[in-house]
This record gives structure tokens, C-alpha cells and sequence, in this order.
């Protein structure tokens, strides 16, 4: 029988409902613990309570404590389980992506539902998520989050819905495995990985998503603040209203680096449009574009670059070269 770890950090999974007022929160007692119980007879299940939190709660600092506490626990064990808070899960996922490089199944999940709600999700997520860190071919796959049946990365996964279970999509790609019963099955591999070392959080990064007509306000804060980075959030492919270029050119000079993505919801972004704040100018100009991750993923990935502990060319690693 598979050896596994499963980390609770919070979240929904590890709450209930009130059900005189309708109030959902967490609870000194996590019902996992109560309901834990039924998955033993699936795998050799240990049970650390790491967190827990709302995932509004989490931050780039409690990622690193939690990929620094699998990073030991790992050798012990086959496969490793957290459970997350959903509406800030697939940040922590893409952490670990980036941060760690281990043989065995790392798999995130959590649940729409809390525990004592009609329907709940949160025990039937679990039990896939246990299923997939047994299961030998999750290993070598990188990060993997697990909801709803579904297997997908966390590198490109996102939540897609407030409230549905079905809420965890990868956009354009699709989940790369699903599961039946008892069953995992893969159809789709992440061809490319990459890990950074990480000792300490001291370089932030701001995102900003932008609309028509925006003005440079809100980047001047950015630059004023003392931001190490800023992810932009772009129009179509990679465009900006033409007023907050002059700006940009003040990011360039003080050697911030700035990457942009689409804040489209499909597609990859390209440097195509030669116009004041057009694609193509931006390019020119040193802003680094990137294709495939979501604002907040990409601010996930540039943090992580900025503070490892290795030194890479950033605009490579934003477009795999």
C-alpha cells in the first residue's frame, strides 16, 4: 500500500456551515480529521495540519514555508496531498511548480463546498487526489491539481466560476488526465518544466489589468512603491492605451522588469501591432511578453525569479528559451 502525505493548509475543504445563518468558516476541529478516516483503506494516509486558513489569507511567504516543509517530508513518503483554500489555489500550485523538483506526486486540491453542506465536494476531491498521488504515471508530471474528476497542471490551470464545482479549467489546453472511479488516466503531458531555489521572499511584484482609456496613475504608484517587478495584464494580444507607454520607459530605465500577458481569457499574446502602445513598440521597447500564463500566474513566476537564488536571464524564461 502507497505511502502519502496529506498537508492541510485550509480553505473551504476544512470548514462548515452554519445552518441557522448560512455562514460558512473555519472550525477548531477539521473535518477532515472526522471524515479521514474512509480513505485509509485507499492508502497509508498521514496527516499533517499545516495551516488553516481562508486562501485570502495566504502569501508568497506560507508558499515557501509549505514547498520548504515538502521539500523534507518528501523522501518518506509516495506521493504528497495538500488541501487549499480554491480562490487563491492555483497561485500556491504554480509556487510549488516552480519550486519544486521532487520524484514523487505532488497534488493540490479543495473544495466549493464545506464539509457539512448538501452536496459537498470536498471528500470526493480528496479521494481523487489521493487516487492520483498513488497512481505511479502522476509521478515526473510536475505540480497537479485535482478537481471535480479532473487532472490539470498548475501551470495553466485557473479558476473559471465562483460557485460550480466545475470551476478548475485549463483554458485552450484542457485537463491533462481524468479519473473514473478508481481509475487515472492521462491523455496530455506538460513538455516543459522548470524549478528555481528559493531561501527567502524579499522581492514583490505588483499586476495591474488594464482598461480603455487608463491613465499612468496607477503604474506611478507601482514605480513609487518600490515594486522589484510588474505584470501587466494587457488588451487583445499585447496592446496599452498609448498615455501610459511614457511611464513604462521609466520602468526600463530603473531596470524593472515588466511582463505583460493578455487579460483575454484564451489566446497567447504577440508583438504584431507597430502603433504608440501597440505590441510590437512595446517589444522594442523591453517589456517582455509571454505566452500561456494568466496575470497571476505570471506574477507568481516573476517573484519566484526575482528572489532565487540562481540568477536567470528573465526574459528567457518568460518565453522557454
Amino acid at each position: 500500500m502507497k505511502k502519502i502525505l496529506l498537508i492541510n493548509t485550509g480553505g473551504t475543504i476544512a470548514m462548515s456551515q452554519d445552518q441557522t445563518t448560512g455562514k460558512v468558516s473555519p472550525t477548531s476541529d477539521n473535518p477532515i480529521h472526522q471524515q479521514g478516516h474512509l480513505l485509509q483503506n485507499f492508502a497509508d494516509i498521514d496527516v499533517l495540519d499545516f495551516l488553516n486558513i481562508p486562501s485570502p489569507h495566504m502569501d508568497l511567504e506560507k508558499m515557501l514555508e509549505l514547498s520548504q516543509l515538502i521539500q523534507e517530508k518528501a523522501k518518506s513518503y509516495d506521493g504528497i496531498v495538500i488541501t487549499h483554500g480554491t480562490d487563491t489555489l492555483e497561485e500556491t500550485a504554480y509556487f510549488l511548480e516552480l519550486t519544486l523538483d521532487l520524484p514523487i506526486p505532488i497534488v493540490v486540491t479543495g473544495a466549493m463546498r464545506s464539509s457539512n453542506e448538501i452536496g459537498s465536494d470536498g471528500l470526493a476531491n480528496l479521494r481523487s487526489a489521493i487516487f492520483t498521488a498513488r497512481e505511479d504515471h502522476s509521478a515526473q508530471k510536475g505540480v497537479l491539481v485535482v478537481m471535480n474528476e479532473e487532472i490539470h497542471t498548475a501551470t495553466y490551470v485557473t479558476k473559471t466560476h465562483t460557485t460550480n464545482l466545475a470551476t478548475f479549467q485549463t483554458p485552450t489546453f484542457g485537463p491533462i488526465g481524468i479519473l473514473y472511479k478508481n481509475q487515472v488516466t492521462y491523455f496530455q503531458e506538460l513538455i516543459r518544466h522548470e524549478h528555481y531555489h528559493l531561501t527567502a521572499i524579499s522581492q514583490d511584484v505588483a499586476l495591474l489589468k488594464v482598461y480603455a482609456g487608463m491613465k499612468a496613475d496607477l503604474f506611478e504608484a507601482v514605480l513609487d512603491h518600490g515594486y522589484q517587478g510588474l505584470v501587466i495584464e494587457a488588451l487583445g494580444a499585447g496592446n496599452l492605451p498609448p498615455q501610459i507607454v511614457p511611464i513604462l520607459e521609466q520602468f526600463m530605465e530603473a531596470q524593472i522588469p515588466v511582463v505583460l500577458v493578455s487579460r483575454a481569457f484564451n489566446g497567447v499574446t504577440e508583438d504584431i501591432y507597430d502603433y504608440p502602445g501597440g505590441g510590437k513598440r512595446l517589444s522594442q521597447m523591453g517589456v517582455i511578453f509571454t505566452q500561456g500564463l494568466s496575470g497571476i500566474k505570471a506574477r507568481i513566476k516573476l517573484a519566484v525569479l526575482l528572489n532565487a537564488e540562481e540568477k536567470v536571464s528573465i526574459k528567457q524564461a518568460f518565453q522557454g528559451k
